[in-house]
């Protein structure tokens, strides 16, 4: 076929005028070798005349002007040319206009499709399409000013938009029909387009008040995005009588967009609906018919309850607000945690006692709302205004102002007592005095549970690796399935194998580092299946562990995979009929009478336990000075009962402190020269005969790589008995990427051993990085409740932190708050009375306010008396900043 073999050639103006010298169905026959051409064509290189010419000829091989239209919708971004014109023209008059009304039903701001339109349009006279598609392409071709190449028509000179609209023809025709619904043509796009419109409406070329009434019939109907209503709204530009006309509809559109409105959305999410808001500028009239929507949003995010209150304060500013609302609205906001919201609500409420005074008895009802606020500072700020006014309210509201001031703290009490009188004058219960100690409630102190039995069954068994496997991190279900696994693959493999097949169908996920999930590896290892890729690295990291700790992963993960590969090596030998290392407490505690036993029944086998597994088991069994427990090991004559005996006797580990080297215990600390304290890295000469992988868990200290996961319970049952020397050997390291080790701290105060050093600075580190209050107020209670809590020590590490430039005094202040508000009030004040004093020397810490109006609080609850230097140096500065006045608040209360 020539027209084939001129496409190939590249040689366009060939291909013209070969389609020039064939009749129509000539051309139309063309087309099925054109098309299977282009399928061979876009599989090689093609050159940029090729591509051209293809496109010429199948353009003019398209028989009815729907084909001709399909054809230039499905490759609608080729350029457009002179040869372009000379095709189109191949076909009569009647067939280019068709394809012009079917073009501009789809056509767009491209510059194939709408280029081609619009010269068709010129060249033909036919009508202009009325599409809004078209439309939109018109103005933004416009708006481009494209050059065209020569004899293709459209296009109207001009220096900028607005002087090519006025010179075109298609202007008087197209801006009505974008005027009929401005909202398909303006909205998401560009502000130009409606700025456009407004001028030329304004020009004569289309109805203004048509386009505003329109366009906010389109924006109810379907409001546009907020990010670009804002903007719309600007550009229209309303006049009062317009403003006035369509407020119907944009009191509609603001009730739709309220309903719309992401309550707890973020500030991001919130905003471009809340400028859409304002934008539409709705008078309090208009506003006071979407009362009760305004109310709701109170409860909402800061930025979303803020534009709320701002509405409400005017609708009140103008007396359309009903009292109730306004007693509504102070019940939802007063107690909110933002500082901002609040003050905003009690300057309020003060305006409008002013404003009215005859208003001033419901009005300081509603305030003292704001009495049972934890922040002493809007307690105080809202016992400032009600002094302001209660003498224009009258004696008929103390009553009620008595009752709202027990909510005080009690370091406002007294004065509210002088503001208000005492509860007995009004004949109430008088108070009763205190006359024991106080105490603090504490929360029980918790008991370690018991580990149940073996596993009786391999289906139990299966069942509990499946368990382990999807991710359970408690640390009794891991060794009992592990245990579980030894036992039964040595009692009846086959059946272990067939019940444990559910459970390989799904993979554990993978993690950084060695973790219970790869209990896995050893059901596998049980089964004969195909090992994970990991297994060799943790057959790799036992054989290390037997002679040097890992470098790659944890120490806590290293022993774990130093046992998961022992496992294996037992399943597979079948030498060992169970596991040493099961604990008997939840805490990983293991009894030293089970572990006797055990090692007597192995004893008695002639089997001499593995190593790791003796070792694990060494580092879990609990300290004993029974006698028949101790005499009974001493009669062991195998190597692993000798080191049981030795090792009870010893009392196991000795314990390690990790105070730092310096650290002060009675004056408050100053940084050390490294910035903050790092903790001492105890290490111990252990048992020669220790795999190294255990070793290293309380040996000389090697380092702890690869933590890159939060600690892990069983991370901290792996030392059921030196909880110090876990924290200390980096399982805490405060400045890594952790951000999960809060939740292990209740599980260290739970477990054995001193607490030192290093457990209070975790603890310490939680109190300000606030990622799981509740853990770290659960583990500081816990030490409490155990009497192992060392208040003036945790408060001296709090203070070095803070001094050292760590941020986060207000969020100890919230975590302690959390801590006292379980009456544990003079534990907390242990705390405080040890930080304050540095934190006030010299130029006071950010934030330290706060924790003086806590210690307000626990002082006055737990009746605790003295003076603190510091705290009087503050008290007796001039001025009423917040800080002073926390300070003499204190001060009086330690009177």
């Amino acid at each position: 076929m020539r027209l084939v073999e001129l496409v190939e050639a590249g040689d366009l103006a060939g291909v013209v005028r070969e389609l020039g010298a064939l009749s129509p169905e000539e051309r139309g026959a063309c087309a099925a070798g054109l098309k299977a051409h282009r399928g061979t064509a876009s599989r090689r290189e093609n050159t940029p005349e090729a591509k051209a010419a293809l496109f010429a000829a199948e353009l003019g091989c398209q028989v009815t002007p729907a084909a001709a239209a399909a054809w230039l919708l499905t490759y609608r971004y080729f350029k457009v040319g002179t040869w372009t014109v000379d095709v189109l023209d191949l076909y009569p008059v009647g067939w280019r206009a068709e394809l012009a009304a079917r073009l501009g039903e789809s056509a767009t701001a491209s510059d194939t499709v709408y280029t081609i339109t619009e010269h068709l349009v010129h060249d033909t006279g036919c009508p202009l399409p009325a599409s809004r598609k078209f439309v939109l392409a018109w103005l933004s071709n416009r708006a481009n000013d494209r050059e065209r190449p020569a004899r293709v028509l459209g296009g109207v000179p001009g220096g900028d938009l607005l002087e090519r609209l006025r010179a075109d023809a298609f202007t008087p025709k197209l801006v009505p029909l974008a005027v009929e619904r401005p909202g398909r043509v303006v909205f998401g796009r560009p502000g130009w387009l409606l700025e456009a419109l407004v001028t030329l409406t304004a020009e004569g070329f289309a109805d203004r008040d048509e386009l505003v009434d329109n366009l906010f019939a389109d924006m109810v109907g379907d409001p546009p995005g907020g990010a670009r209503a804002a903007a719309l709204l600007e550009a229209l530009a309303l006049t009062p009588a317009e403003h006035a006309r369509v407020a119907p509809a944009r009191t509609a559109l603001a009730g739709r967009l309220l309903g719309r409105l992401p309550a707890d959305g973020t500030r991001g999410e919130t905003a471009p609906h809340l400028d859409f808001l304002r934008a539409l500028n709705c008078t309090p009239a208009e506003n006071a018919l979407l009362v009760r929507d305004h109310l709701a949003l109170l409860d909402g995010s800061l930025a979303v309850a803020a534009y709320a209150q701002e509405i409400l304060t005017g609708l009140d500013e103008a007396g359309l607000l009903e009292p109730d609302a306004l007693t509504e609205a102070c019940e939802r906001v007063l107690l909110r945690p933002e500082k901002t919201l609040v003050r905003t609500q009690l300057t309020w409420l003060d305006r409008a006692i002013r404003r009215d005074p005859a208003l001033a008895e419901r009005l300081l009802v509603d305030m003292a709302v704001a009495f049972g606020h934890r922040e002493l500072a809007l307690q105080e700020r809202a016992l400032d205004l009600t002094a302001r006014h209660v003498e224009a309210a009258g004696e008929s509201v103390l009553p009620r102002l008595r009752a709202a001031a027990e909510l005080l703290s009690p370091g406002l009490a007294a004065r509210a007592g002088e503001l208000f009188g005492a509860q007995e004058d009004l004949g109430g219960a008088p108070e009763v005095a205190v006359t024991g100690a106080y105490a603090d409630t504490l929360p029980p102190v918790p008991v370690p549970s018991p580990v149940p039995g073996p596993v009786p069954t391999a289906t139990e068994v299966a069942q509990e690796v499946a368990a382990v496997v999807a991710g359970d991190q408690d640390v009794a279900a891991f060794e009992r399935a592990l245990d579980g696994l030894v036992r039964h693959a040595h009692v009846d493999r086959t059946a272990l194998s067939e019940a444990l097949e559910p459970v390989m169908r799904i993979l554990p996920k993978d993690a950084h580092d060695w973790v219970q999930a790869d209990l896995y590896d050893v059901a596998a290892a049980v089964r004969g299946d195909k090992p994970r890729s990991r297994v060799g690295l943790l057959h790799r990291v036992v054989h290390l562990g037997r002679t040097r700790p890992s470098s790659s992963f944890s120490l806590a993960g290293s022993l774990l995979a130093a046992r998961l590969a022992e496992a294996m090596e037992i399943i597979e030998s079948g030498t060992q009929p169970f596991l040493l290392a099961v604990p008997t407490l939840s805490t990983g505690a293991l009894d030293a009478a089970v572990l006797l036993a055990r090692i007597s029944a192995l004893d008695a086998l002639g089997i001499d336990p593995a190593p790791v597994d003796l070792a694990q088991a060494l580092l879990r069994v609990t300290p004993t000075a029974d006698g028949e427990v101790l005499r009974a090991a001493g009669s062991l004559d195998s190597p692993a009962g000798r080191r049981l005996a030795h090792w009870l006797r010893e009392g196991g580990l000795p314990h390690q402190d990790s105070e730092p080297k310096g650290w002060p215990h009675c004056e408050p600390p100053k940084p050390a020269s490294q910035g903050w304290w790092t903790p001492a890295r105890p290490g111990a000469a252990i048992d020669p005969e220790f795999p190294l992988a255990a070793a290293a868990l309380v040996g000389p200290y090697v380092g702890n790589n690869g933590l890159a996961d939060p600690i892990r319970p069983f991370w901290v049952a792996q030392l059921p008995h030196h909880r110090e020397e876990l924290m200390a050997r980096d399982y805490f390291e405060p400045r890594s990427s952790q951000t999960g080790w809060p939740r292990v701290l209740p599980l260290v105060a739970e477990s054995g051993g001193p607490a030192g050093w290093s457990v209070h600075l975790a603890v310490a580190f939680g109190l300000i990085w606030r990622l799981d209050t509740i853990a770290v107020v659960d583990a500081l209670l816990v030490l409490a409740a155990r009497e192992q809590l060392d208040g003036g020590l945790l408060g001296r590490q709090l203070e070095a932190l803070l001094n050292d430039g760590w941020p986060g005094a207000n969020r100890a202040a919230e975590s302690l708050r959390t801590a006292a508000d379980t009456s544990a009030y003079a534990t907390v004040w242990s705390v405080l009375a040890a930080a304050l004093p540095g934190l006030l020397r010299g130029t006071p810490v950010r934030g330290v306010g706060d924790l003086l109006a806590l210690a307000v609080e626990c002082v006055s609850r737990c009746g605790a008396r003295g003076s603190i230097a510091e705290v009087t140096a503050i008290a007796d500065r001039k001025g009423s900043s917040q800080l002073v006045r926390n300070a003499r608040l204190l001060r009086d209360a330690l009177r």
